[in-house]
């Protein structure tokens, strides 16, 4: 597995892996006018061969392409590059087996293009994969699998332009993999913190760029707090980023230039921690006392830099068990939270009535269900009855969750201004029967990305 690092924000410390600058190509064709033709013709060898892998909403950790990077320049002079010009077999769990190649093109980075017309000049080819092959994960039940030179790729026909010049020669022998990158699971760095108990919680911490660029910054940026759920409790430091889009949500390019925040992804070890009021992870006595520490510290030591009136909580399953534990105990900290399939004590509701919350479920989930919950506390329906009665308005919607995201965004919309209309700060969504893709326990497939409630929960202040 790669090392931890900003590939986005400190490009220039990859210069291992990174392609050539701008300047120094522009130069390049300065002093070297016939550069590009000579590379077109004449060898061009491999000098690496990395795994582009990513996290996605229903299939969590894929390896999804091969980039393969040349001593020089690739153009292909407006032509193409077919699919069946390479092959790409993968040997995991002890078997090896072929991988479906769906588009190729070069780049001038060991990046995916999701363009429609994706690829420029550069000196990296890029292999996309089929992520619906049946070998296509990164990861097994919890850990991440051994990938490195899991992958081997072989180019079996000649590249050419539309003129028929020869760009790259196929030849006998194929490229293993060097390395895996995971864009923005690479981001996170990798920490521990040890409780004044003595009890240590693993975590990842993605850093805002401004922070990172100038860490005497007096802009001071919210922290979202991530609660993974039950299957991510590991020794790995890894599982809480890569199974389900949880963290990624907050760190992406997209959203961290809309929304520049720290995010905070602890993970709970293994031997797994039972001793909980309901036997859970989150509300383990020796857990849950380690993440307020946790929290606390942090915010501590970057005082002059994290905004304490924009504390989220974020979380699924056992997480959202956390989230509703975590709000009573600290009913004054969070400004805003947002539980997925979890459950909780109605009695701590009358608690909690003033705190921002966006809450989901499905209706037929039969890992905690929707009304009952688990371990004799109950699910998010029965909890947002509490909240009402406790003296809070919630705005409830319902729809299905297999919806296009545009669909799925409108009906977000409208009960958002059903909420503002009734000058209520809680929300909840249940997803009809039948609607939530692959298991109806995983409600959060669509909630992370939701840009309606992202967008809420970041305007959210204590």
């Amino acid at each position: 597995m790669r090392s931890i690092s900003r590939r986005t924000v400190l490009a220039a410390t990859a210069g291992a892996v990174a392609a050539p600058t701008a300047t120094a190509a522009a130069a390049d064709a300065t002093t070297a006018p016939s550069a590009g033709r000579q590379a077109a013709s004449g060898p061009n060898p491999v000098l690496r061969t990395d795994l582009l892998t990513r996290v996605t909403p229903r299939n969590n950790w894929l390896v999804t392409a091969v980039a393969i990077r040349y001593a020089h320049r690739i153009d292909l002079r407006g032509g193409t590059v077919p699919p069946t010009a390479f092959q790409v077999r993968a040997t995991v769990g002890g078997q090896t087996a072929a991988r479906t190649v769906t588009r190729v093109y070069s780049n001038a980075s060991a990046e995916v293009d999701d363009r429609s017309h994706p690829g420029r000049p550069g000196d990296h080819l890029i292999v996309e994969l089929d992520p619906n092959d049946s070998n296509a994960r990164a990861s097994g039940t919890t850990d991440p699998l051994p990938l490195d030179r899991a992958y081997s790729v072989r180019q079996v026909a000649d590249v050419r332009t539309p003129e028929g010049e020869p760009v790259l020669k196929a030849g006998p022998f194929a490229h293993r993999n060097d390395d895996v990158i995971t864009p923005v699971v690479d981001d996170f760095a990798a920490g521990s913190f040890t409780d004044s108990a003595g009890f240590e919680l693993d975590f990842r911490l993605y850093q805002p760029a401004g922070f990172i660029r100038n860490p005497q910054t007096r802009a001071r940026y919210p922290l979202v707090i991530t609660l993974h759920g039950g299957g991510e409790v590991a020794d790995n430091n890894m599982t809480q980023l890569t199974s389900n889009r949880i963290a990624v949500t907050f760190a992406k390019p997209e959203r961290q230039r809309r929304n520049p925040a720290f995010v905070l992804s602890p993970q709970i070890p293994l031997p797994r921690p039972m001793d909980g009021p309901d036997g859970t992870d989150w509300t383990d006595t020796k857990v849950q006392a380690a993440l307020i520490e946790l929290i606390d510290t942090f915010v501590r030591e970057h005082s002059g830099n994290v905004d304490t009136d924009r504390l989220y909580l974020v979380g699924l399953s056992s997480g959202g068990r956390g989230i509703y534990s975590l709000l009573a105990k600290r009913p004054e900290v969070f400004a805003a939270a947002l539980p997925t399939a979890g459950w909780g004590d109605a009695a701590t509701m009358d608690r909690i009535t003033h705190i921002p919350i966006w809450a989901d479920h499905s209706v037929d989930d039969p890992i905690v269900p929707y009304r009952e919950g688990r371990f004799g506390n109950p699910g998010t329906w029965t909890l947002m009855n509490a909240l009402e009665t406790a003296g809070a308005r919630v705005s409830r919607g319902e729809w299905a969750n297999d919806l296009p995201k545009a669909e799925f965004e409108a009906r977000s919309r409208a009960l958002l201004r059903q909420a503002r209309a009734s000058r209520s700060h809680v929300l909840f969504t249940s997803y009809t029967a039948g609607t939530t893709p692959v298991n109806p326990h995983l409600s959060w497939a669509q909630t992370y990305e939701n840009d309606v409630v992202i967008d809420w929960l970041f305007a959210q202040s204590r």
